[in-house]
């Protein structure tokens, strides 16, 4: 392994690209674009939302002889962060004999595009999510095909040609040569190894430890990406004021629209102890920087309420490379994973140089955008309790658009039925406070009681008891409230149904 000073290095189609010089805060779109002339790659929203900048980005599989790809959406990931990577552009599928990707040639020949400035951003997602398809033996389904295109706005074909140019794609691919659907890295593995990042801390003649920047400016402004949770600890206790960094789904929104500099950005990408997941029978141990996508997968088949709002949460490419922790730390009013977690009961785990604590999530929060971590804390790990037999969770997401849309509110509940009455009620909800929060008064109208028993008006009063009117943009007070009611009274009466036609068919 060689070490370059102040360069940032990935791989690029069989080339160690070095970006020397550049500012700390600049984005992999503009980087493209603007350095390496992939202009097939576009700026549509700058926010993550629209998908014309998807590009895929990988890292040297677990055995070290292949490259495991994600879609992110370019215009927020900061360059920096690509140190030690592979990048892969639409730029990047074209055959050097001048071959076409499947989906590239089918999307040709089924006129899914027109104005062409989405196109390349789809054929991305789409390129990543037929990956799957050599292994597996059949075409993707319509339902896996659209919520790869979930983060792709197109406005001028409708989605119908892209569908059916995915659907052929499949189809002809497997029939012939199914290996033309996988996106060759053998070019760029050995340049990976060569440019791997080191995985040990560095430490000083003192015996102290010594983060290398990737970036370090003339004022002392600095990007660094640490390999182990110690190195995390001691640069944060070094440096209080410093922005952590993971997905880039707020960073990266606000360097783009409020043109943010931190001064020190710690990117959390290349610690090993923050990507793992801990199971044990009772729960999940699920560290900061893992993705929404690998929690949905944990989650799908116990708690499949909880993956359908993580679903919805946001396209591919924000799932995949956003984290859990990063959602609670930002702490907004209308966060849409903290309802579910807090219903199931979840833990934290905050870090402060070698010193931890435990706080439930439900004492995390103390105001709008407010918390309990101390300076230089962060959080190292989620603990998530599994349900346990018996226990029933719900939850569901309100908003104006079904998909990758806003919350006007998000509620969760978890509880038992025993002996037909309502026990270890928990209920969460988002976009009804400055903060996602429990909300005990109702939790008391609904423990102990039969579901016949719980009424629209016990629960109006404990809502109203509960929480301050106030319109939004998203919903006034009087609908917010409403959904509220009556997303509980739909939780219990559905449980209650449940139960008697389980009742009926054991008789």
């Amino acid at each position: 392994m060689t070490q370059v000073t102040n360069t940032v290095r990935f791989v690029l189609d069989g080339q160690i690209v070095e970006a020397q010089g550049k500012r700390r805060t600049t984005t992999v779109l503009d980087y493209l674009r603007e350095e390496l002339h992939r202009t097939g790659t576009k700026e549509g929203c700058a926010e993550g939302d629209c998908g014309a900048c998807v590009v895929l980005v990988g890292e040297l599989n677990a055995a070290g002889d292949g490259v495991d790809y994600l879609p992110v959406n370019a215009c927020l990931q900061l360059l920096p962060s690509l140190d030690g990577k592979s990048v892969k552009t639409i730029e990047s599928l074209k055959k050097p004999d001048g071959m076409l990707h499947p989906v590239q040639d089918a999307m040709v020949k089924c006129h899914g595009s027109q104005c062409g400035f989405c196109t390349p951003g789809i054929v991305m997602s789409l390129a990543h999510v037929v990956q799957v398809v050599p292994g597996r033996g059949q075409a993707l389904s319509r339902g896996e095909i659209n919520d790869a295109l979930s983060g792709n706005l197109c406005r001028c074909t409708g989605y119908k040609p892209i569908v059916e140019a995915t659907q052929q794609a499949c189809s002809t691919a497997l029939a012939t040569d199914p290996a033309s659907l996988k996106i060759d890295s053998s070019a760029d593995v050995p340049l990976l190894k060569e440019i791997k990042r080191a995985t040990h801390p560095t430490y000083s003649l003192d015996g102290d430890i010594v983060v290398q920047p990737v970036v370090r400016t003339k004022k002392g402004s600095e990007f660094v990406s640490p390999a182990t949770l110690a190195e995390v600890a001691d640069y944060l206790v070094k440096n209080p004021g410093t922005t952590l960094l993971a997905g880039s789904s707020e960073i990266g929104l606000q360097v783009n629209k409020q043109f943010a500099r931190p001064g020190h950005i710690c990117y959390l990408g290349n610690v090993a102890e923050l990507k793992a997941v801990a199971e044990s029978p009772k729960a999940w141990r699920i560290g900061a920087m893992v993705s929404l996508e690998r929690v949905l997968e944990l989650v799908k088949s116990s708690l499949p309420d909880f993956a359908e709002v993580l679903r919805r949460f946001g396209s591919p490419p924000i799932r995949a490379t956003a984290t859990l922790a990063g959602n609670i730390a930002n702490g907004s009013p209308i966060g849409d994973s903290m309802p579910c977690l807090l219903a199931l009961g979840a833990m934290l785990v905050l870090r402060r140089g070698d010193k931890q604590r435990t706080v439930a999530l439900d004492k995390f929060y103390t105001g709008q955008k407010q918390n309990v971590l101390q300076p230089s804390e962060f959080i190292e790990a989620i603990e998530l309790p599994k349900p346990a037999v018996g226990q029933t969770f719900r939850a569901h997401k309100v908003s104006k658009r079904f998909e990758q849309d806003i919350s006007a509110t998000c509620c969760a509940m978890s509880f038992s039925l025993v002996g037909g009455k309502l026990k270890n009620v928990k209920l969460a909800y988002n976009g009804l406070a400055p903060s996602p929060c429990r909300a005990p008064k109702l939790e008391a109208v609904l423990e102990g009681k039969s579901p016949a028993d719980v009424t629209a008006e016990a629960l109006d009063a404990a809502v109203a008891a509960s929480f301050i009117a106030r319109d939004g943009l998203r919903a006034t007070w009087a609908y917010r409230s409403l959904v509220a009611r009556n997303l509980v009274l739909e939780f219990v009466e559905d449980a209650a149904e449940a139960q008697s036609a389980h009742t009926l068919a054991t008789a």
